[in-house]
């Protein structure tokens, strides 16, 4: 997992499998450069929307300079080899669609919830097989795991704000993950807990 926030990402390609690349891409706030003559529906209205940069020609040498990382995802298996092999001698990581095993690094199948993030890689067995398995895992891990987080990570931000003993902190931050509140939540019984009841919860479980 990178922190692609205004990273340069070089995209070679501008058919059905670069859109999947670009639209998980621009998700993830990466600064898109997609080079390709030709461009599907959808990558066409991001460039007309200025969510990627398009440099409409075939790949040529140099294309990939500067990148962060670099997606062979043309139609072309010569192309993208010849990608792989740029890519390869600048020392940049590279995924090639056409052929993982040409490649440095692969994109697995991601489920997100919020602050939740699951990533599902068959090792090469195949992508539709990772969608499933990542499609069974999204009826595993419902939609209320992205407000419990969110509730999660706001008591743990109070508890490590309070100038507490280690011990103490400590104590507070493991009787957190035993409270009830994702069933709560999953069953939509749960109430927003306000500043008095989190500094009710703190008080009682610190005499404790």
């Amino acid at each position: 997992m990178l922190d692609l926030q205004d990273q340069r990402v070089v995209v070679i390609g501008g058919g059905a499998v670069a859109e999947r690349k670009v639209v998980a891409l621009i998700e993830a706030g990466a600064a898109v450069v997609l080079v390709s003559p030709s461009l599907t529906g959808t990558l066409a209205a991001l460039a007309e929307a200025g969510r990627l940069s398009w440099i409409s020609r075939p790949y040529a040498p140099g294309d990939i300079r500067g990148a962060l990382l670099v997606y062979a995802a043309s139609n072309d298996a010569a192309v993208n080899e010849a990608v792989a092999r740029e890519a390869r001698s600048l020392g940049l990581p590279v995924n090639v669609a056409s052929r993982a095993e040409a490649g440095s690094f692969i994109t697995p199948g991601v489920l997100r919830r919020g602050r939740l993030t699951v990533a599902v890689s068959t090792s090469g067995a195949g992508p539709s097989a990772a969608a499933k398995i990542t499609e069974q895992l999204a009826g595993i891990l419902g939609e209320e795991y992205e407000p419990y987080l969110d509730w999660l990570h706001n008591l743990r931000t109070e508890i490590k704000r309070r100038e507490l003993p280690p011990e103490l902190r400590g104590r507070l931050l493991r009787r957190l993950g035993e409270v009830d509140v994702l069933n709560e939540m999953r069953q939509g019984t749960f109430i927003e807990w306000g500043a008095d009841e989190i500094d009710d919860w703190i008080t009682r479980n610190l005499e404790k």
